[in-house]
């Protein structure tokens, strides 16, 4: 079931370093997003560009592992959870997951499409998804922008969830994915 802090309804530290891992580098990734220049038919990949670039290929090895460890090291809910509000969550929850993946790989095609590689920590760069001028690679970006704000929207209700429960409920649910907190 994992560490022995793992499951029965808690998260251990490489759930929750994962967890807030990818909550900054979102963040980064959507402040970079939106103060860097429009991409356009010549825009250089340098600066902010390279910035979301390189943001974007971080984020899809850390979701990758993230996912991984998920998947081997599930957390249940507690039993007092009603059973909507279980399915509530894991439907955001994998949404979350979802969104981020496809959005992260229409990402990397747009890049392709410019000619652009994705290098991941300044070292490995992975394979194009598409060759330069394929016109579906153009419209994976512009697909890539509106996902942007289902995901930012998925974002809302995973957060309006959490402080239901934080101030409402006070079910201490919130509290098993905080720095710090025991589970």
């Amino acid at each position: 079931m994992g560490s022995k802090t793992e499951g029965a309804g808690n998260y251990g530290a490489v759930s929750k370093s994962l967890h807030w891992l990818l909550f900054l580098l979102l963040l980064a990734q959507y402040l970079v997003g939106e103060f860097m220049p429009h991409i356009g038919g010549k825009t250089p990949n340098e600066g902010l560009v390279a910035w979301h670039l390189s943001l974007g290929a971080a984020i899809l090895f850390f979701l990758v592992v993230r996912l991984g460890w998920r998947v081997t090291h599930p957390v249940g809910f507690p039993p007092s959870l009603p059973l909507w509000e279980q399915r509530a969550a894991l439907a955001i929850h994998w949404t979350l997951y979802l969104l981020l993946l496809v959005i992260v790989v229409l990402g990397w095609a747009a890049a392709n499409f410019r000619g652009w590689d994705l290098v991941l920590f300044g070292a490995v760069t992975l394979p194009p998804l598409a060759e330069k001028g394929m016109k579906w690679a153009h419209t994976a970006g512009d697909v890539h922008i509106w996902l942007v704000y289902a995901l930012l929207g998925v974002i809302a209700l995973h957060v309006l969830g959490a402080l239901y429960h934080y101030f409402i409920k006070k079910d201490r649910i919130a509290q098993r994915m905080l720095p710090g907190n025991p589970g």
